[in-house]
C-alpha cells in the first residue's frame, strides 16, 4: 500500500534551519509530483512547496520563497524540504503529499 513517512521536524530557534524528509513507498515515486503542506493551530492546511516528478518544476508559496527549498531523490524515493531563516510563523505540522495520499505529519516549532 502507499505510504509516506515524514521525518526531521523539531524545535529550532528563529533564524535556524531544519531539513524535512519524506520517504515514499508502494507506488512509482518518480512519476508523481510531490508536495509539502503545513497546518498551524486553528488554521487550514496550506501548500508550501511542490516539485514535479523529474524535479524540473518547483513551486513555492510566497511566504517561503527564498527561504525554503524543495528537492527530491528518486533513487531513494524521498522528497526533502530544506527550511532556512525560520520564523515563528513557520510553526506548524508539516505534511508530505503525493499520489492522493498524505503522511502522518511532523511538528516544526520555531521559538526562542
Amino acid at each position: 500500500q502507499v505510504q509516506l513517512v515524514e521525518s526531521g521536524g523539531g524545535l529550532v530557534q528563529p533564524g535556524g534551519s531544519l531539513r524535512l524528509s519524506c520517504a515514499g513507498s508502494g507506488f512509482i515515486f518518480n512519476i508523481y509530483s510531490m508536495s509539502w503542506y503545513r497546518q498551524a493551530p486553528g488554521k487550514e492546511r496550506g501548500l508550501v512547496a511542490s516539485i514535479s516528478g523529474t524535479g524540473e518544476i518547483r513551486y513555492y508559496a510566497d511566504s517561503v520563497k527564498g527561504r525554503f527549498t524543495i528537492s527530491r531523490d528518486n533513487a531513494k524515493n524521498t522528497v526533502y524540504l530544506q527550511m532556512n531563516s525560520l520564523k515563528p510563523e513557520d510553526t506548524a505540522v508539516y505534511y508530505c503529499g503525493g499520489n492522493s495520499h498524505w503522511g502522518q505529519g511532523t511538528q516544526v516549532t520555531v521559538s526562542s
